[in-house]
């Protein structure tokens, strides 16, 4: 009994080990050879097997593949659409859905496809596929296929395997090829993404297949009015675009009309504006508040031999290369090896026919004899030979009809030889130049293709828009005295406060209190401050603070000037030192500010009252306790108007209000 539960969780481990296993690499991570999944692989087979330049029923061929893949058939047909829609390897006839607006394929019984004539070309070759017996033993299917582009980061991948997961992105096939080639020439060499959805791409924070990238709609403004989407940002379809747009617009961040969406063979999607309204301001909402700014995040998860792992597109399109460059050796020795036997097949006839070799076995009474008499008689041309003599080769000899040798042509067969032995020599010297051959093969494939896959997405750089500066100013805030409450959910009958402004959600609000404390706080629905506030507004850099305040324990005034300082949210600072008769006596924003001072009358003063230009103080920290006003006390302070800017910062006698040179002096 004590034994059983050790061996359930033993069983467990091992079922669920190989479950994982099978689901890693049979089902969600492409492989780095010819970056394909399983089912990709088993379809591209099967449309190899049927080929007959004709196009087949795609239920026909889900069918056939389902000899070799051992799920259900809606995994087939949904493979075969996705794979097809991507463009490369496989032709389309009839409706395979809409990769823009996201609709779905036609049923399999109404739309047809066949191996396009880039994937006949690139992809199968017998003599370089290694074959194993598919699920139920009844067939052949290959571990990899031999392709010769980088598919895997052609088409690109994703996939949620048990514990991992990827997401390769789609790049250009010009671009991967001909970063093949400076690979080949050992040069340097840069790749980013290409979508199908085109739109825009932001590769500032792109690491080489992985990092984070930021994709965006192409967006044209039609008239002042009207906002026409005429390219999307991957990942999305107009469905989900429109979707976000409507989600934004009910929630107050845009304020739109109409949307509509006229995509069909091109996206176009048309944005109505509401009234008050304009395209500019609303296309920086659109990339802050809806789909068409999307980031993402790449994972270049694929199965290397047999095991997953994560790599770069650098690593994988020099494996890609380097494996190009073996497989063309590969064809080339094999196709050298089959062109040296065609030549001693030939060379064998010749000799046979031509020196009536096969008079000498007319005498000769049984099989043994024959074979003997004949291969004396070659013993004397050996050395045309291209290899020895063997039995198979005698046997072969042995079968040429009368017919073919009283129609042997001499002629004919110095002409085929010749043709032959340039082959040969062809193929030795491809062997001998094999970087130059495989670029010479690059090269024929961009010349025959290129044309069709020009780049798609505009590389660009553009700055993040900010959520806040975007937004809308849909709140109205309020700040009521007689009640203390500050906040946008005030209620009806307290709508007329003392204080109040207009603000997004996304805005922060600093508060500053007359006894000098200040706080920074988020956009409120109905937070209680008190009645002392002395000034609220929305936090933007860079703003001249002007402050006149009273410090209580000299009872001498100040003046101060400071920016907008760094601060973290609900916490509490101050402006002077905390002091029960310490306050602020005037508080303005900018420059060319002024200030009247009215100060405590004194019989030697020659007038009572001083002139502030804050433009003369210097902007310091706010934490500086700033510059005294006079060394008497400020009874009352008051702005001045623009119009007193000269005689402020001339001390120049106003009426009504003088400056007192020798205070100046002092302070």
């Amino acid at each position: 009994m004590d034994d059983k539960p050790g061996k359930l969780h033993q069983l467990f481990d091992e079922n669920f080990l190989e479950y994982t296993s099978y689901v890693i690499r049979e089902r969600a991570i492409p492989a780095i050879d010819d970056g394909l999944k399983p089912v990709q692989r088993r379809l591209l087979q099967t449309l190899y097997n049927m080929e007959d330049g004709r196009f087949h029923k795609v239920a026909n061929v889900v069918g056939e593949t389902m000899k070799l893949h051992p799920h259900g058939d809606q995994s087939i047909f949904a493979a075969l659409v996705n794979l097809a829609n991507k463009g490369f390897l496989i032709d389309r006839q009839g409706n395979f859905g809409n990769i823009f607006t996201g609709d779905k394929a036609s049923a399999a019984r109404y739309i047809e496809c066949r191996l396009s004539p880039l994937a006949k070309e690139i992809l199968f070759n017998k003599d370089l596929s290694e074959f194993v017996d598919s699920y139920d033993g009844r067939m052949m299917e290959p571990v990899t296929l031999p392709a010769k582009i980088p598919l895997l980061l052609l088409m690109g991948a994703e996939g949620i395997a048990v514990g991992m997961a990827t997401k390769i992105l789609p790049h250009n096939f010009c671009e991967l090829l001909e970063a093949q080639k400076a690979i080949l020439r050992e040069e340097e060499f840069i790749l980013y993404p290409d979508f199908p959805q085109q739109g825009l791409l932001d590769f500032a924070n792109y690491d080489d297949g992985n990092g984070k990238i930021r994709c965006r709609a192409r967006i044209e403004e039609l008239n002042e009015k009207t906002i026409i989407i005429k390219e999307i940002p991957y990942t999305t379809t107009t469905q989900s675009l429109t979707d976000s747009i409507e989600k934004a617009a009910k929630a107050g961040k845009l304020k739109i009309i109409s949307i509509n969406d006229y995509t069909a063979e091109e996206v176009e999607i048309e944005i109505k504006l509401a009234r008050g309204v304009y395209a500019k301001d609303t296309i920086k909402a659109l990339y802050a508040f809806t789909d068409c700014e999307v980031p993402i995040t790449p994972n270049l998860t694929l199965i290397n031999g047999n095991n997953p792992e994560t790599s770069t597109v650098s690593k994988v399109i020099r494996h890609n290369t380097f494996k190009l460059k073996n497989d063309l050796e590969k064809e080339l020795q094999i196709e050298l090896s089959r062109l040296e036997e065609k030549l001693h097949a030939k060379l064998l006839d010749q000799i046979f026919i031509e020196e009536r070799l096969y008079k000498n076995i007319e005498e000769e009474t049984s099989h043994k004899a024959v074979m003997k008499s004949v291969e004396l008689a070659l013993v004397d041309f050996k050395d045309q030979l291209v290899r020895a003599v063997t039995k198979e080769d005698i046997e072969r000899l042995l079968e040429i009809r009368i017919k073919r040798i009283s129609r042997y042509d001499i002629n004919k067969q110095e002409k085929e030889l010749k043709d032959i032995r340039k082959q040969i020599k062809l193929a030795l010297h491809s062997l001998k130049d094999m970087i130059g051959f495989t670029v010479s093969f690059i090269d024929d494939l961009l010349k025959k293709y290129g044309s069709y896959f020009p780049r798609q997405t505009e590389l660009t750089s553009f700055s993040e828009v900010s959520f806040r500066k975007a937004a809308l100013s849909n709140l109205h805030v309020v700040y009521n005295r007689e009640s203390g409450f500050l906040g946008h959910l005030i209620k009806e009958e307290d709508q007329k406060g003392d204080l109040s402004l207009a603000c997004s959600e996304y805005d922060k609000l600093l508060l500053i209190y007359s006894n000098g404390l200040y706080k920074f706080v988020p956009v409120p629905d109905k937070f209680y401050v008190g009645s002392d506030l002395e000034w609220f507004g929305v936090v933007r850099k860079n703003i001249i603070f002007n402050i006149i305040y009273r410090d209580g324990g000299e009872n001498f005034a100040y003046v101060k000037r400071f920016k907008t300082p760094s601060f973290i949210l609900e916490k509490e600072y101050r402006l002077f030192a905390e002091h029960k008769r310490s306050k602020i006596l005037l508080l303005q924003f900018g420059e060319e500010k002024f200030a009247k001072v009215n100060l405590m009358p004194s019989s030697r003063a020659r007038t009572n009252n001083l002139a502030i230009a804050f433009d003369d103080y210097l902007i310091k920290n706010v934490t500086a306790k700033g510059k005294r006003v006079s060394n008497r006390v400020v009874r009352r302070v008051s702005s001045a108007p623009r119009l007193e800017k000269e005689a402020a910062k001339k001390n120049l006698t106003l009426p009504g209000l003088t400056t007192d040179q020798e205070e100046n002096k002092k302070n």
